[in-house]
């Protein structure tokens, strides 16, 4: 967040999305990606590696489906970058 001046102006400076991958890829963090088809389920783990389209590869994927509470590990996963609406970071023993 950058300041402006003496007056309560607040100017944001936004980042871009792909930035907040590579930053995730750089300190191994884990990551939840919520899928825009289907609204009960995202996905979470930890990216491995990503292309310019934010295609990612998640490394200890988990799939949680939201109204039945249940997940599934299928291991290593590849998302497509249109399928996302949102990325986040999970903080470590959020379970």
């Amino acid at each position: 967040m950058v300041y402006c001046g003496q007056g309560p102006k607040v100017r944001k400076a936004m980042v871009q999305p792909i930035n907040l991958i590579f930053r995730s890829l750089q300190n191994r963090s884990r990551i939840q990606e919520w899928l825009s088809e289907q609204v009960n389920v995202w996905i979470e783990g930890c990216v491995i590696g990503f292309d310019e389209c934010m295609n990612l590869i998640l490394d200890d994927a988990e799939e949680i489906h939201s109204k039945t509470e249940s997940r599934k590990q299928p291991g290593q996963n590849v998302l497509k970058g249109g399928n996302s609406t949102l990325l986040q970071s999970v903080s470590p023993g959020s379970d």
